[in-house]
């Protein structure tokens, strides 16, 4: 029920000196942009917004989504399911919204790493370096049956594409709440790159 941005890792200590790894993310203040209804939309939801969107980007659908809604147009939206019955379009939500303690899921894209062999997308660890061989050390190997059945099994890990996948981290713990600069304190790693948008629910 908030978008934030990644701003990075770092570690906090606690009371008995342990330390935490904890990634930094600037949540909100989101703006309920517009509110789904049963009656209306079949399903009951509120779409959220985050960073205002520049005024030259703003297209006339948009502007006329946003002056419906009597809202400012946001460059980042998402549906969540409604927190409670008194959120009305236009509301803030802000980090106050969770607790120190609380479990949360982080939905974000991975980095893209571009096209990678076998060893770099899959771990594999590659060919003999020894008795003879020759630039086979990150090839993938034999990847085919013979005869039978004469073709490449469906799903066989090879090289392609590794990254920009959407990926969600379950049950990450909040450490540490700022208010006064929106930001969450999470422990354990969040997926995407610095200022990376991640979507963070209960």
């Amino acid at each position: 029920m908030l978008i934030g941005k990644k701003i990075g890792m770092t570690r906090l200590f606690d009371e008995t000196g342990i330390d935490f790894p904890v990634t930094m993310v600037e949540a909100g203040p989101c703006l309920v942009t517009q509110l789904k209804t049963i009656k209306n939309d079949g399903y009951s939801a509120m779409q959220i917004g985050f960073i205002d969107l520049a005024n030259k980007k703003i297209t006339k659908p948009i502007k006329g989504h946003s002056v419906k809604t009597k809202t400012v147009a946001k460059k980042h939206i998402k549906e969540f399911p409604l927190l409670n019955d008194s959120i009305t379009a236009g509301a803030e939500i802000k980090v106050d919204a969770v607790e120190v303690g609380q479990l949360v899921d982080v939905v974000g894209v991975s980095k893209g790493r571009g096209f990678s062999g076998v060893m770099k997308r899959h771990g594999f660890h590659g060919g003999r370096r020894s008795h003879g061989k020759n630039s086979v050390m990150r090839a993938a190997g034999s990847v085919g049956e013979g005869s039978d059945p004469s073709r490449i099994w469906k799903g066989k890990r090879m090289p392609g594409r590794f990254g920009t996948d959407t990926v969600t981290v379950r049950n990450l713990e909040i450490i540490k709440i700022d208010t006064e600069n929106n930001y969450l304190y999470l422990k354990g790693a969040v997926p995407g790159p610095k200022n990376g948008i991640v979507y963070i629910s209960k």
